[in-house]
């Protein structure tokens, strides 16, 4: 029974890993979404109101949805194979033939026709082992009028050369085109660069294979989706002699990036026209073009680490660029993507080192750009414009190196209007430093531009500056970074003594840690938190209970101990569960509902008082300890062998199910009605 199921597991880790590249790894995902209909049947997804098809990966398949567009299943034969009246799926290899005649069976019947009335008919049909990456008939279609005529009405001359650019003098099988590689052509050796993307796709000088390893006696035929043209240029000849492009190339020579665009490699340049450069308010921009630093971050966020074809994008994916950070490049039905915008106004310009694709906005890293920049168009739009309203614009348009604390637009009440006590907070919210939140560490002091020192709190689920907490990712910005904030800065004021005796709530609550004997530990330098009854909590009490408790210095200090504990928690840091060890009694069961703190039950009416050695959060009820419930035990020292069997067993199937998912071959999707074949 042990050998059985790890053989089952073995057997099924061992299917998934079958496939050898991308492409066929996609291709097996289609072989077993269609084998239901018979040998040799692929399931293909095919985007509604289009001709554009392809082999299905995992996610395809359940989103239905290739570049945001619906797709519908279809199941064809798989490459290679064809259908016999009366059979079921696609049994039969499709005849041995030569290059010439294989064209006519594979949807290539217009490169057929061309390649007899440029005379290469001869040679295609002879002895030979070529691969010929032949252009579909929609692919002939779709070039424009100009182009096809120069090409026909030149046979001998211009179609052969361009024909010939489609052909390599070896048989190239899917398994051979390796990403990045490239071949020479039987065009003057000019290279055709090969590119096999992640996710399947294979491209011949960004045009897609959309049928692969078609045999033939003479070689093999690939057919791809659009006439392909040699490429000569790099990428900075693109820029260099392309005047639409003429501010990108002075930013290029200013940047000192010419000569990386000229060097070998595999770059996408996602390059900003003029009218790009010219959405730009000029002071921004001639601010960012005449600093060095700034100006070269801001290009190279427009270079991709890898060459990225338009076709290869089938869905938002995260890419790296040189600048270090990413950008999401994705598709909306025919419009490449950057960001989620449809910006790209001309893509696949294919250099020998990379490829160019034309934007008409600009792309600005945070890295270049000033705290006011960074804070603009965000979440934080409200402090933004306090910030300003304060006298502080100076500090956060200049060269100065600072971190802004800015809490979000719903930290403020509506209505809020600048006095003098506000704008000494917010002067109380740029720190003198510029930092990121992956340096601050607990109990770390950070001095402001209003001369205080603010606490740094670390908790599990939290970072917290005093009583604000970060809720987003860094801004990191040219000279600054700026930190979003769920709350307006509460900067400590006096001990815990003093906080208590300055607000009228907790007059009987001072009196009784005076008669505790407890004021000198309030006024120690901790760190302290106290969970501070209000005077309507002690008021709830029966007044005999309540005149007992207050003339009982003891037992008072007791009550008022299991509300205080020996470390620094502010709201932020409460999860669904936290505990906190009180001064004595019983742990405190805290957590936190629908925005509001509780311990034991007991609501807090206002967080987060912050003091010099501690913090106070106000509570409308004496705090109790929880009744102990009972609960069952669970003895674990007696699992039989067979549980430990079963167990294993899971994980392997767990780690199957995980590999599944990165080679993209998953469990059968929920029944649906499709196509037939």
């Amino acid at each position: 029974m042990h050998l059985t199921l790890l053989t089952l597991s073995l057997t099924l880790i061992a299917t998934i890993c079958f496939a050898k590249s991308p492409y066929q790894s996609v291709l097996q995902h289609s072989r077993i979404r269609g084998r239901q209909h018979g040998p040799n049947v692929c399931a293909m997804q095919k985007i509604q109101g289009t001709d554009k098809k392809y082999f299905t990966n995992c996610k395809q398949w359940y989103h239905r949805k290739i570049c945001g567009k619906p797709t519908v299943i279809s199941y064809e034969c798989c490459p290679g194979y064809e259908k016999l009246p009366g059979e079921k799926g696609c049994p039969a290899a499709l005849p041995l033939v030569n290059i010439y005649n294989t064209l006519g069976v594979v949807g290539a019947a217009t490169t057929k026709m061309y390649s007899e009335r440029a005379q290469l008919r001869e040679e295609i049909e002879g002895p030979g082992s070529f691969t010929f990456f032949a252009p579909s008939n929609q692919a002939w279609a779709a070039l424009p009028n100009e182009i096809l005529d120069a090409l026909v009405s030149n046979v001998n001359i211009e179609l052969l050369n361009a024909l010939h650019y489609h052909m390599v003098n070896r048989r190239l099988t899917s398994e051979d085109l390796k990403h990045g590689s490239a071949f020479p052509s039987m065009y003057q050796d000019f290279n055709l660069h090969i590119h096999h993307y992640p996710n399947g796709i294979v491209t011949v000088n960004c045009a897609r294979l959309v049928k692969t390893d078609q045999h033939a006696t003479n070689g093999i035929v690939h057919v791809v989706d659009r006439v392909i043209t040699a490429v000569t240029n790099d990428v900075h000849t693109f820029i260099d002699t392309d005047d639409d492009l003429e501010t990108l190339r002075n930013a290029v020579a200013a940047a000192g990036l010419t000569q990386m665009l000229e060097s070998d490699g595999h770059y996408t340049v996602f390059a900003p026209t003029n009218e790009a450069f010219e959405k730009i308010p000029p002071e921004m921009l001639n601010r960012i073009l005449g600093d060095p630093v700034a100006l070269k971050d801001l290009l190279n966020y427009h270079i991709l680490k890898n060459m990225q074809c338009a076709e290869s994008i089938t869905s938002g994916t995260p890419l790296e660029t040189l600048q270090g950070t990413v950008l999401e490049v994705g598709c909306d039905g025919a419009d490449m993507t950057l960001n989620g915008k449809a910006i790209i106004q001309k893509k696949d310009q294919l250099g020998t080192n990379g490829v160019v694709h034309y934007i008409n906005e600009l792309l600005i890293p945070d890295s270049a750009k000033t705290l006011l920049e960074l804070a603009q168009g965000s979440a934080v739009t409200t402090a933004t414009k306090l910030f300003v309203d304060a006298g502080l614009g100076s500090h956060l348009s200049g060269s100065e190196a600072l971190t802004i604390l800015t809490p979000q637009n719903e930290a403020f009440k509506e209505g809020v209007t600048m006095t003098g006590d506000l704008k000494k907070l917010l002067k109380n919210h740029i720190l003198k430093e510029q930092l990121s939140s992956g340096s601050l560490y607990y109990g770390q002091e950070l001095e402001t531009l209003g001369g205080i020192k603010l606490r740094v709190f670390v908790y599990r689920n939290s970072l917290c500056i005093e009583n604000s907490c970060i809720v987003a990712h860094d801004k990191i910005g040219r000279f600054g970074s700026m930190f979003t904030v769920d709350k307006v800065l509460t900067p400590p004021m006096g001990t815990i003594m003093d906080v208590l005796k300055a607000d009228n709530r907790f007059s009987l609550l001072v009196g009784a840690i005076q008669t505790a004997g407890l004021t000198e530990l309030m006024n120690q330098a901790g760190p302290h938190t106290v969970f501070a009854p209000t005077n309507d909590a002690f008021s709830a009490l029966p007044k005999a209970d309540l005149n007992k408790l207050m003339s009982n210095p003891k037992e008072l200090a007791s009550v008022l101990k299991y509300h205080m504990a020996k470390e620094i928690l502010v709201s932020g840091g409460v999860g669904s569960h936290t505990r906190l060890k009180p001064l004595q009694g019983d742990k405190l069961e805290l957590n936190m509902r629908n925005q509001t703190v509780y311990i034991n039950k007991v609501p807090v009416v206002e967080a987060d008082l912050m003091a010099t050695n501690g913090v106070v959060h106000a509570v409308g009820a004496i705090i109790k300890p929880l009744r102990k419930s009972n609960r069952f035990t669970v003895h674990e020292d007696r699992i039989n062998h067979l549980t430990l069997l079963y167990i294993t067993y899971c994980i392997i199937l767990q780690l199957s199910f995980q590999l599944c998912l990165v080679l993209s071959l998953c469990p059968p999707a929920p029944k649906v009605d499709r196509e037939q074949i």
